[in-house]
């Protein structure tokens, strides 16, 4: 049975996804000090292994921190889990998944905040009511012998509001091609990030989506692919 399309005011004659390349938000890092946005994207170097993952060995390494969204900023809520319903998570739903959080210079940083905003100026459907953010450092490797895979429920919707997929890294992979889908699960958009800073916005509550597995690519023996992961919600 194909999950039912939620009536959205104003979201009617608005496309549920909004994909675009690196200018808006390299736009949005403009100004701030070189050293700053180095550390930043750094930051994906130190990533703790997912340990929810029921693999021998982590393939998908992750931080993650929760904000309310303010005027033009982001107040940090105190670290807690995170939580999907088992309807919309197959894999890890109905389990509380303590990850470690952000790193405070990454939580408080101003790349941080100009990224989320501009992401916030692009949501595509409305805003009313949208007062929270959710976001997640994530790194998946993959070897000659172990493909790692950046969304092992299959095609799924999150449970949020909106979704935000940026692009950070990308060396020596092939595959993690990104589709998203209407409710009879039929495409609607395929692509590959390849460009840093590449994102994809999609409205969660109209779309579902899914990655294809990462591979290491011809001749490499690792490949690795970070993604920062923003949910926008509301009411929380």
């Amino acid at each position: 049975m194909p999950d039912a399309l939620p009536a959205i005011p104003g979201a009617v004659s608005r496309p549920p996804f909004v994909h675009f390349g690196p200018g808006p938000l390299a736009d949005a890092l403009a100004g701030v000090p070189e050293a700053e946005v180095t550390e930043f994207l750094g930051s994906w170097d130190d990533l703790p292994g997912d340990a929810h993952l029921g693999t021998e060995k982590p393939y998908r390494f992750r931080r993650y921190g929760k904000f309310r969204l303010r005027s033009r900023g982001l107040a940090p809520l105190p670290h807690a889990p995170f939580f999907q319903d088992a309807s919309v998570n197959r894999v890890n739903g109905g389990v509380a998944r303590l990850f470690a959080p952000l790193h405070p210079s990454v939580a408080a940083g101003e790349p941080l905040r100009r990224v989320v905003l501009a992401l916030l100026d692009r949501l595509p459907g409305p805003r009313a009511g949208i007062d929270t953010c959710g976001v997640h450092q994530i790194r998946v490797v993959a070897t000659v012998n172990a493909e790692g895979h950046p969304a092992p429920e299959g095609v799924h919707r999150d449970g949020h509001c909106y979704v935000a997929q940026v692009l950070i890294r990308r060396q020596d992979v092939r595959g993690a091609e990104s589709c998203l889908y209407d409710p009879e699960r039929r495409p609607v958009h395929r692509a590959v990030l390849t460009a840093p800073l590449e994102t994809i916005i999609l409205d969660d509550r109209r779309v579902l989506h899914g990655v294809s597995p990462v591979r290491p690519a011809s001749g490499a023996a690792t490949g690795v692919r970070d993604m920062l992961l923003v949910d926008f919600l509301g009411g929380s």
